[in-house]
């Protein structure tokens, strides 16, 4: 089962390192194709969300099915396995929000900079037709 966090973990550094790409000033020479990977890699990323959503039911699933470790009913043991289970729900559920998050954040930053890039021809027709 830590396969498919580990497949998420890359997905969303992938992601964040290309919107990080994108809004670097500076990069004026390789944007157009950066411009060009991120947008042909937008609609496979978008295999983010429905498997965001499975592995957010899984949580849910684990989370309702778990046997509850309150009071003296169960040994330190228990409790201390209890708690992990907890802390890995949750952090997965940070990872869940981020790979979500980092999807939505690229595909805004592609729009926005692919429209800049539309504006800057513009204006530079409009400049060589003056």
């Amino acid at each position: 089962m830590a396969l498919e966090w580990v497949v998420l973990g890359y997905a969303a550094g992938a992601e964040a390192i290309m919107v990080l790409l994108l809004t670097l000033p500076g990069l004026d020479g390789l944007r157009k194709g950066l411009i060009a990977v991120t947008r042909g890699l937008l609609k496979p990323f978008l295999s983010v969300v429905p498997f965001c959503l499975f592995l957010l039911m899984d949580i849910y699933w684990k989370y309702e099915t778990r046997p509850s470790c309150e009071g003296d009913s169960c040994t330190p043991s228990e409790h201390l396995r209890h708690q992990k289970s907890i802390m890995k729900s949750q952090r997965n559920a940070l990872l869940i929000a981020a790979a979500l998050l980092f999807y939505w954040l690229l595909y805004s930053v592609t729009g926005l900079v692919v429209k800049v890039e539309q504006l800057n021809q513009r204006l530079e027709k409009l400049k060589n037709r003056d």
